[in-house]
């Protein structure tokens, strides 16, 4: 029992930033499972089948609050779900470690550039980013990053998407509500081709992100914009400093 109630506070911390700032609850709970000794592959489709609860509840919540831009939402989701499948698929097949640094390098220079963005006021510059995102290829990259390090579909997308300026609000919703489906494709394929669940670990972080989830999206509605981006950027500069050095 004690373990249990360990991982839904886990779940729970981890859930109400990831409503929250769209990001982190793949990284957090994964971190937490490879560092007890779980295999990857063991550990990524441990977290993604909690998310399978935790992100249904999460996007349904951004859904009530009118967080979700739906031009944005549907550009997002079928890149990502092929991204999560070749990358659940790939993990289970051969090792990550050489991935990690580069997914550090990369989530450094946009948590240094969304930090830029803050005290940029020049929209016309924003705008031009907007034009040229191409949402395909950032959602397969964040899919297929998310499969293979048991997380990084919202740092890889929400943090992108933010730092070319898009409303840091309507993003993380939208990108929450995407993470469901992809989530569910990675299982998939976990469940198709792996037979090992920690389960233990499994139950404490549905229990967590669950009631976790609607007070998350509660904040992504009532919080500034710019202080969004503010504690995104700290966070995501965190997280890949803390992955490269580990990496390395």
């Amino acid at each position: 029992m004690d373990t249990i109630w360990f991982f839904i506070v886990v779940g729970f911390a981890a859930q109400l930033v990831d409503g929250a700032l769209g990001m982190a609850y793949g990284v957090t709970s994964n971190s937490l499972l490879l560092s007890l000794g779980v295999p990857p592959a063991i550990s990524s489709a441990s977290v993604h089948f909690a998310e399978i609860f935790t992100t249904l509840i999460s996007g349904i919540s951004h859904f009530k609050l009118g967080n979700i831009d739906k031009k944005l939402f549907k550009k997002l989701l079928i890149p990502g779900i092929t991204g999560g499948v070749i990358g659940a698929y790939l993990l289970i097949e051969i090792p990550t470690n050489m991935i990690k640094p580069i997914i550090g390098v990369y989530l450094l220079l946009m948590g240094v550039r969304i930090f830029l963005k803050v005290f940029n006021q020049n929209n016309n510059e924003r705008e031009v980013f907007k034009k040229r995102r191409h949402y395909s290829l950032l959602a397969f990259v964040g899919g297929f990053f998310d499969a293979v390090g048991g997380g990084g579909w919202g740092p890889i997308v929400t943090t992108t998407l933010v730092s070319d300026g898009k409303d840091p609000r309507k993003t993380i919703g939208s990108v929450n509500a995407a993470e469901f489906f992809v989530t569910v494709s990675e299982v998939f394929v976990f469940v198709s081709l792996m037979s090992q669940f920690n389960w233990m670990v499994i139950l404490g972080l549905i229990i967590g992100g669950s009631v976790a989830a609607p007070f998350a999206a509660f904040l992504t509605k009532k919080i500034p914009a710019k202080t969004l981006m503010m504690i995104l950027g700290t966070l995501i500069v965190a997280l890949s400093i803390r992955t490269i050095i580990v990496s390395l």
